[in-house]
């Protein structure tokens, strides 16, 4: 199966059959873009990544949570695929402000399991890393149809959640936030983790610990890919770069990840956008 990163939290699974994108955030407008106003999905820049990574079998698009920086260019790519949405109640607000049809629309509910294809998605609720002045809505509802162009802070948070993927005899964990529930992993087992690591550079080494005991130290998988370390802000048409420093320190946090995944014998991986890896 081949997992394509393009950027941020998002992911495409394609097993040669279907395709799945988690997460939806092609456009990446600057962050002054949305300082001085609003912000709408860039139809060439969306519309080219679409055809470049071939979406033609794009079943489903799953949504971990409603800030811009994870849903943003839903609306878009559903309309153009033709693929279902699957999010909470403040996803499918985003998708309706969008057009996206009621019938394309399945609102999910924890700890469900849904059938995409030969994938098996489960719903696992989670826990958004810690507010921001960018982020200061945790547990906010989008609660109408949201209408681009559209304000950084209409995008409220809405809910996190992870994903377990099951597929082609692998079993994938989708974690796009640096948080945990403590026991939350328990029972799982994982053969690749990608793990949200923003923000981790910035905690104190007992809260990196648990966090990491709490993810990887609980799937004990064979490979991790951090996702969530690039800076958004900054379109996908020229050179990746980590977080500005205001908001984080990127190397840190690599080394981070680093240092656990040799002490702890796990395979390590950095996934630069645009690129895809078998697993």
């Amino acid at each position: 199966m081949k997992v394509t990163y393009l950027g941020t939290t998002v992911l495409m699974f394609d097993d040669g059959k279907d395709q799945i994108l988690f997460d939806a955030h092609l456009t990446r407008p600057s962050l002054f873009r949305y300082l001085a106003g609003r912000a709408q999905t860039d139809r060439e820049t969306a519309g080219g990544k679409i055809r470049i990574h071939h979406m033609d079998r794009l079943r489903a698009v799953f949504i971990s949570h409603t800030h811009h920086d994870h849903v943003m260019d839903m609306p878009y790519i559903a309309n153009t695929c033709g693929a279902k949405v699957y999010g909470s109640s403040s996803a499918l607000n985003v998708a309706r402000g969008g057009g996206v049809p009621e019938g394309q629309l399945t609102e999910f509910k924890a700890n469900e399991t849904y059938e995409v294809g030969d994938f098996r998605i489960k719903v696992i609720p989670s826990l958004h890393s810690k507010p921001t002045v960018f982020n200061n809505d945790l547990g906010e509802m989008i609660d109408a149809p949201l209408i681009q162009p559209a304000r950084l802070r209409d995008y409220k948070e809405g809910g996190s959640f992870d994903f377990y993927v099951e597929a082609g005899g692998k079993r994938i964990m989708i974690r796009p936030s640096f948080n945990y529930i403590e026991g939350q992993m328990n029972g799982y087992r994982a053969d690749v983790l990608f793990l949200g690591i923003a923000g981790l550079e910035k905690a104190d080494t007992v809260t990196q610990e648990k966090f990491f005991d709490e993810t990887a130290g609980k799937l004990r998988p064979e490979l991790v890919i951090p996702v969530h370390w690039d800076n958004f802000f900054r379109p996908l048409s020229v050179p990746a770069a980590g977080m500005p420093r205001p908001l984080g320190d990127t190397g840190k946090a690599f080394f981070r990840l680093a240092r656990y995944c040799e002490e702890n014998e796990i395979c390590c991986l950095v996934q630069l956008p645009g690129t895809c890896v078998v697993i």
